[in-house]
């Protein structure tokens, strides 16, 4: 019989890593994600695991570069300034195909900001993670459960494809408390790792891990190549979840806690007797174009609800290819957005106003 506990959000994360066979962790305490580090130092040496409390975001990024070089599934978490310094390992871990979790508890910015939850690490996570064409797997869940389930299928991810996946969440998922179903999760069957580092055994040629090309041609290949197995997640992997969209006049967009404050609203705007539904990505990347696009054919506008200055926004309106207005209700710097605040800007987008008004 499952049996549940309540768990915080951080403290879930880092137990779906665990029951997904994580047995390395490199990390640096910052607020509002230092639960995931304490979790795994008090857990890591009783199954014989490797905790490292690194001496920098660089270091414990680097460390996860070797211990996935070598074949291990390796972890690293931090929030929002923290992971800013950890681009230039996600370079190299996409360079060299290197499969990783990485997770970012997001707060308030630019610079040190604040310590309150925010959503304005988005371009960072689904455009610019680091230098170089290349992408990351990014998971958003919405509620502690989500942060024991995606963590967990991270890692399955990232295996089969050999790609970095990220848990994007917040400040206020981190912190949150919830009964979590502790059933034990079986990682699926070992995949075979022949690139690994693990020595020869004079059975084999050496194993070289690299991210340098000195051809501009070589380089364009593998870029190409890593494209197309980015196409294949894109088709395979895409995830979201749709909420009373069936007939609905307005539909929200929203992700992460933002997305339960959003189904509030929709509910208070059935009430109201306004269409209203939300489609959630789960993927931030890949993002759900295709089932955007569809319910443009219907819907009559949109609205983003998201606790940045309108990043996500930006990927709504591709996805619709602008053939619908886009509402945005946005806070920022740890500020949360409200139910009534959502629901004002469905009123606002009933009523046909200028979205840029």
């Amino acid at each position: 019989m499952a049996s549940k506990v309540l768990m915080k959000g951080n403290e879930a994360i880092a137990e779906g890593a665990l029951l997904a066979g994580c047995r390395h962790y490199f990390g640096y305490p910052i607020t509002p994600q230092t639960e995931i580090a304490a979790y795994m130092a008090k857990k890591m040496p009783k199954l014989g695991g490797t905790f490292l409390q690194a001496e920098s975001e660089v270091a414990a990024i680097n460390m996860v570069i070797g211990a996935s070089a070598a074949g291990r599934r390796a972890m690293t978490s931090s929030s929002s300034p923290g992971f800013a310094l950890k681009s230039e390992g996600l370079s190299y871990l996409a360079g060299c195909d290197l499969p990783a979790v990485v997770v970012n508890i997001q707060r308030g910015g630019p610079g040190l900001g604040g310590i309150q939850p925010s959503q304005a690490d988005y371009y960072h996570a689904t455009k610019s993670a680091g230098h170089g064409d290349f992408r990351m797997l990014v998971l958003a869940p919405n509620s502690v459960q989500e942060m024991l389930d995606y963590a967990f299928e991270a890692f399955e991810l990232a295996d089969k494809y050999r790609i970095t996946a990220m848990l994007l969440s917040d400040g206020t998922l981190g912190q949150m408390m919830e009964p979590v179903d502790t059933a034990t999760k079986v990682p699926g069957p070992s995949i075979d790792k022949p690139w690994a580092l693990t020595g020869t055994g004079e059975q084999r040629p050496p194993n070289l891990v690299n991210s340098l090309y000195l051809t501009p041609e070589e380089l364009e290949g593998t870029v190409f190549v890593r494209y197309d197995r980015y196409k294949v997640i894109e088709e395979k992997e895409t995830r979201y979840e749709e909420y009373l969209t069936d007939d609905a006049d307005i539909v929200v967009v929203a992700y992460g806690a933002a997305s339960r404050i959003a189904q509030n609203a929709i509910d208070a705007a059935r009430r109201d007797g306004l269409k209203t539904g939300l489609l959630r990505p789960i993927t931030l990347w890949p993002f759900p174009k295709k089932p955007l696009f569809r319910l443009a054919q219907k819907a009559t506008a949109f609205v983003a609800a998201e606790l940045s200055m309108g990043q996500m926004a930006e990927d709504v309106e591709l996805a619709v290819r602008c053939q619908r207005p886009v509402f945005l209700c946005r806070r920022t710097g740890g500020v949360m957005i409200t139910p009534e605040e959502v629901l004002q800007k469905i009123r606002e987008a009933a009523l046909g106003q200028d979205p840029a008004a």
